[in-house]
C-alpha cells in the first residue's frame, strides 16, 4: 500500500512535541510491513541541511503568490523517504516550525495544496493511495482534494491535540485558494473564521486520534475544544489508535545515553543510575529516598500546577522531586524558587535536553504525568520502559496505558504504576503518599511492578499493524 504523511515535525531534525517522535517512527514501523511510506514536510532549514540525497523532482512557478516552490525528494536517517516543499519565503526563517510571523494560514496551507497536488496527479511518478494528515497544520489537505473532485486517494485526518485548530480570518480564502463555496457551517467555516482542523476533519474519509479514550473524551460536551459535535456527528469514522515508543531509541539495556544499561531481569543498574543522576543534579545521592521527576512542557494542562502545590507534602515525606521542562513563566519560577529553598531536595533545569531526558527515565523512581488532560502521552510509555513508574492522571491515553497500583492489580500482577481521577492537588498527594509507602515498606513488590511495567508492549509495530487494518477498511 502506498501511504504518504504530511506534517511538520520529525525527530531528530525539527521537533516541538510528540508529533516529532511519531513521524519518526510510524512511517518505518509501516514500512516494516511491506507498505511503501513517504513523507511530506515543509522545507525547514534543519531538513534541508539534514536530510540526504535531495533531488529536485517537481515545482510549482508560483505558489500561493510566494514566488517558485520545488519539491524535493531525498530520505531520512532511517531510509524513509521525504518530499520538501522548498519555498525559502514561507519556510527558511529563523525560530522554530510555528513561530508567528503572520503568515503562518499560507506556510501550512501551501504545504496542504502541494500535497493534495502531489496525491492526485502523482506529478513525481509516485501516487498514493491513503494520504494520512497530521494536525491542523495539514488540515486543508481532505479539503483540497475535495474541491478538486475526481479520483483522489483516501485521506486520514489525525489529531495529535485538539486545542490547536489553526483558525483564521475568512479574508484569506482566495490568497489561500479556496473556493467560497466550502465557506459554510458544514464544511470549514468555524464562527465565521477559517478553520484547519475543522476542514480536515468535515472533508476526511476517517479521522484518528492517538488513543481510544482521547477519542471518546473529545466526543463529550466541553472536552472538544468546540468540535465535538462534528467529532460525534462522524463517530463511526473516528478511531483512537495508540502511539508507540520507538524502541530503536528507548531502550535502557542500549541505551547510548546511559552510563549503566539493565533490564527488568537486571534492576540493580538503575539505582547506579539514580546515584550518578542525584549527583549531577545536586540531590543528595540517597537510594532510600524516592525520586519523582517531571519532564514535561510546564503548563497548567499537563497538571504541573498541581505537582507544585505539592512540593512541601514531597518534603515532608523525605522524597525528591526533579522537574525538567520550559513553559509557563510562573511555574519556571515556582519550581526554580522550590529548587533554592530545597537545596538537596528540589531540582529544576528550565528548557529541555534529550540526553537529560533519558538520564532522569533511568534515574527516578517515579515519572510524574498529572495531566488535566493528555491526547495520549509518550513520557508514561517511557517510564514504563525504563521501569520508571508512571505516576498519571486518569484521562486519555494515560488511561489506556498505566493500571494503578491497588490491592487487586498487584495480586494478579497487572499493576504498572498509580493512577489517580480527580484533578486536585489533595488527591495528587494522596497518590504519591501511595507511591512512597510501597517503594519503602514493600521494595519486593515495587521491583515486581517495575518488572510488569517494563514487560509492556506499546510498540510501534501494534500501532502500524492498526493502521493498516483501518486504511484495508476504508
Amino acid at each position: 500500500m502506498r501511504i504518504l504523511h504530511v506534517a511538520t515535525e520529525l525527530f531528530p531534525y525539527v521537533k516541538v512535541g510528540g508529533l516529532g517522535d511519531v513521524m519518526a517512527a510510524l512511517p518505518g514501523a509501516q514500512r516494516a510491513l511491506g507498505d511503501d511510506v513517504r513523507l511530506l514536510m515543509p522545507g525547514f532549514p534543519a531538513l534541508l541541511n539534514g536530510i540526504r540525497d535531495l533531488q529536485a523532482v517537481g515545482g510549482v512557478p508560483d505558489l500561493m503568490g510566494r514566488g517558485e516552490a520545488r519539491l524535493l525528494l531525498g530520505r531520512t536517517d532511517t531510509d524513509v523517504p521525504i518530499y520538501l516543499l522548498d519555498c525559502p519565503p514561507l519556510y527558511q526563517h529563523p525560530g522554530g516550525p510555528y513561530a508567528e510571523r503572520g503568515d503562518s494560514h499560507v506556510r501550512f496551507a501551501a504545504l496542504a495544496w502541494a500535497a493534495a497536488h502531489l496525491s492526485q496527479t502523482g506529478a513525481v511518478g509516485w501516487q498514493p493511495e491513503v494520504i494520512q494528515a497530521h494536525d491542523w497544520q495539514a488540515g486543508l489537505v481532505p479539503a483540497y482534494l475535495g474541491q478538486h473532485g475526481g479520483p483522489r486517494p483516501r485521506t486520514v485526518m489525525t489529531i495529535h491535540n485538539i486545542a490547536y485548530q489553526g483558525v483564521f480570518d475568512r479574508g484569506f480564502l482566495r490568497d489561500l485558494w479556496l473556493d467560497p463555496a466550502w465557506f459554510h457551517p458544514e464544511g470549514i467555516e468555524f464562527y465565521g473564521q477559517i478553520n484547519f482542523l475543522k476542514a480536515g476533519l468535515a472533508f476526511a474519509d476517517r479521522i484518528t486520534t492517538v488513543s481510544p479514550t482521547y477519542a471518546r473524551e473529545i466526543q463529550q460536551p466541553g472536552m472538544g475544544a468546540a468540535l465535538e459535535g462534528l467529532l460525534a456527528r462522524r463517530s463511526r469514522e473516528l478511531t483512537g489508535i495508540l502511539n508507540g515508543v520507538d524502541t530503536r531509541i528507548w531502550n535502557p539495556s542500549a541505551d547510548p545515553l546511559l552510563e549503566y544499561h539493565y533490564n527488568a531481569k537486571s534492576l540493580s543498574a538503575k539505582k547506579l543510575n539514580k546515584n550518578i543522576l542525584q549527583t549531577a543534579m545536586g540531590l543528595d545521592a540517597s537510594s532510600e529516598d524516592p525520586l519523582f521527576a517531571v519532564v514535561s512542557r510546564l503548563a497548567d494542562q499537563k497538571g504541573l500546577d498541581l505537582v507544585l502545590e505539592n512540593v512541601a507534602y514531597l518534603i515532608q515525606l523525605n522524597a525528591q522531586l526533579l522537574v525538567l521542562g520550559t513553559g509557563d513563566p510562573t511555574l519556571e519560577s515556582g519550581f526554580l524558587e522550590a529548587s533554592k529553598a530545597h537545596p538537596g531536595r528540589v531540582a529544576a533545569v528550565i528548557g529541555y535536553d534529550e540526553g537529560q531526558a533519558h538520564r532522569i527515565m533511568a534515574g527516578a523512581d517515579v515519572i510524574l504525568v498529572p495531566s488535566r488532560q493528555e491526547p495520549c502521552g509518550l513520557t508514561q510509555l517511557y517510564g514504563l520502559r525504563y521501569g520508571t513508574l508512571p505516576l498519571v492522571r486518569r484521562t486519555g491515553g494515560l488511561a489506556d496505558t498505566v493500571v494503578d497500583a491497588n490491592a487487586h492489580s498487584m495480586m494478579d500482577s497487572t499493576a504498572t504504576g498509580f493512577v489517580f481521577t480527580e484533578p486536585t492537588s489533595w488527591v495528587l498527594g494522596e497518590t504519591i503518599g501511595r507511591a512512597c509507602h510501597l517503594f519503602r515498606s514493600e521494595p519486593k513488590t515495587w521491583a515486581q511492578v517495575q518488572r510488569q511495567a517494563m514487560r509492556q508492549n506499546f510498540s510501534w509495530e501494534a500501532s502500524a499493524k492498526d493502521y493498516r487494518a483501518m486504511y484495508v477498511g476504508m
